[in-house]
């Protein structure tokens, strides 16, 4: 049965992105891969056209596929809208109406690119790591929420964190059981310390832990993370925590492999349903000039293939290629050292379907 893939090219460094991972599918399509590609408006290109940042032709479009690929949303363009309709509202949206719980952002250093880190080579060298993130609850999401005027006139801003022990258990499963085919880690990150709500947070994977006898399970601060993060990240398995904490961690990881340009996602419903997209931005100031790295789209769609279309075998050709335009010494801008050869989004999207 043909795979529907809803394609959501997005701002920014999207459409350019999105496009070499396309090139990559359609290689694979030509080899047998049974799908359909259909493309939706998502983000600021969607407000522009529509008034919102996610069309109810896009929503349906998101719904009715089996995967969905996301570019990136948001930019400077956009920034001084109402909340209510900013680009980010579409993706937020997105996670929410199609219940995308789980966020798994993996942090693999190739080893051609121990030299593109900013820390020394013997830290970061053979890191292979997994944040598994909640995604549509906590902060992000909480109510109430919002701007208000006290009664002395002073402006208050306020947000609500919240999560309920169903929501923890449900994330706690997922990286229990991804940890359980790694090497059988997972270190719950909180604010136990502080926050009531991660003090249940911390007591739900403890509980739920026992459920995994041959599961490790380690507690640890967030600001601690974070720390050990850039001192000894290799000491981490899977990591799983709470949306904001995650948001920000994964950024951390990110630029222990070298690059946020080598960093896909997929966030996961619980049918493995999911939506794929780099982690990084729709970065607008180089927008249209052909120099972003695709290569962690590109590593999105061998994610998708792996985790919701059943295709292992061709996730792992694609990381392979990936590898193979590595060890052949080409880079984009932002993995580019001396010695290399610099290349642009679209070449190195052929150099990655030339190496398939």
């Amino acid at each position: 049965m043909t795979k529907k893939i809803a394609v959501l090219p997005g701002d920014g460094i999207g459409p350019e992105i999105v496009a070499e991972a396309v090139k990559v599918l359609e290689q694979l399509r030509k080899e047998g891969l049974d799908i359909s590609l259909d493309y939706g408006l998502v983000g600021g290109a969607a407000y522009d056209e529509t008034g919102t940042p996610l069309p109810g032709a896009t929503l349906d479009l998101a719904k009715s596929a089996d995967a969905i690929l996301l570019g990136a949303v948001g930019g400077y363009k956009w920034e001084s809208l109402d909340i209510s309709v900013r680009p980010e509202k579409g993706l937020l949206g997105l996670r929410s109406e199609l219940n995308l719980f789980a966020n798994l952002r993996p942090a693999l250093l190739y080893p051609q690119l121990a030299g593109a880190s900013t820390l020394k080579p013997e830290v970061v060298a053979g890191l292979d790591l997994m944040i598994v993130r909640e995604l549509t609850g906590g902060i992000y999401f909480g109510q109430p929420r919002g701007i208000r005027t006290l009664d002395n006139g002073e402006k208050q801003g306020y947000n609500t964190l919240v999560y309920r022990e169903s929501e923890i258990k449900r994330i706690g499963k997922v990286a229990f059981d991804i940890a359980g085919k790694r090497q059988g880690r997972v270190c719950s990150v909180d604010k136990a310390n502080v926050l009531e709500c991660t003090e249940l947070w911390r007591e739900t994977m403890t509980e739920l832990a026992q459920d995994y006898p041959h599961v490790d399970l380690s507690h640890m601060y967030v600001d601690n993370a974070a720390m050990q993060l850039v001192r000894a990240p290799k000491q981490f398995d899977v990591m799983v925590t709470t949306n904001m904490f995650g948001d920000i961690l994964s950024d951390c990881a990110s630029m222990l492999t070298g690059s946020i340009g080598m960093l896909p996602s997929a966030s996961l419903d619980e049918n493995s349903k999911g939506m794929y997209e780099p982690i990084h931005g729709s970065a607008p100031d180089i927008a249209g000039e052909n120099i972003a790295n695709p290569l962690a789209t590109i590593l999105s769609a061998a994610m998708m293939l792996r985790y919701t279309l059943d295709q292992a075998e061709m996730a792992d050709r694609i990381e392979k290629a990936v590898s193979q335009v590595l060890d052949d010494g080409l880079r984009t801008a932002d993995i580019h050292s001396e010695g290399t050869t610099k290349v642009s989004t679209s070449a190195m999207g052929d150099a990655v379907v030339a190496a398939l």
